[in-house]
């Protein structure tokens, strides 16, 4: 047996929540950072994790679901989803979100005076990388990346605690959920195999 064939395990962390692509859902995917990097044992990223989430999330769901703030139930469709990753590969902590619009999205260069479009400049100034990944599913992913050193498993046997989200959050189970879940797959994969060169 030779070098070439010794299999090397690749240190991989992953988890992932599909929800309504609706304006709370930017809260929701703050408290699943929280929680995801809480049971990672990673909580001093979190305040970085948190805004390049709260910023690709705030895009998605302009680009795909309902900017009422209160939007009615029969306002949100099947369609209305948005998926939601982490993962650390390589201690590497990627940040993604996909949703169903093939538009790139725009890093803008607004004025002082400005209320909006400082999404991706914010990203941009956390994030060491950020891009877009389109799945063979349709859609986009658009992903930030963050170095963390050494990232090491959490223990295995410090006890789960399951993300509690209110209902109607969770995006409803249907072919775009399961688009989204495929989406997020395809990205861990391609991210997982880019880091193992």
């Amino acid at each position: 047996m030779n070098h070439a064939d010794v299999a090397h395990p690749i240190p991989l962390l992953a988890a992932s929540v599909r929800l309504t692509a609706v304006p709370t859902a930017v809260g929701h995917s703050r408290m699943f950072v929280r929680h995801t990097l809480d049971r990672w044992q990673l909580t001093e990223e979190t305040e970085n994790v948190t805004l390049i989430m709260s910023e690709l999330v705030t895009n998605a769901i302009q680009a795909s679901g309902i900017t009422d703030p209160d939007p009615k139930p029969w306002q949100i469709k099947d369609e209305h989803v948005i998926g939601v990753q982490l993962q650390v590969v390589h201690g590497n902590l990627f940040v993604e979100v996909w949703d169903r619009t093939p538009e790139t999205p725009v890093r803008q260069n607004p004025d002082f005076n400005a209320t909006s479009g400082r999404g991706l400049l914010l990203v941009e100034s956390v994030a060491e990388k950020w891009g877009v990944y389109r799945p063979h599913v349709g859609g986009k992913v658009v992903w930030a990346g963050l170095p963390l050193g050494s990232a090491e498993p959490p223990p295995s046997d410090l006890p789960h605690r399951p993300l509690l989200l209110p209902a109607g959050v969770r995006a409803p189970w249907g072919p775009v959920e399961l688009q989204a879940r495929q989406a997020l797959l395809d990205r861990l994969m391609v991210t997982t195999l880019d880091q193992r060169r």
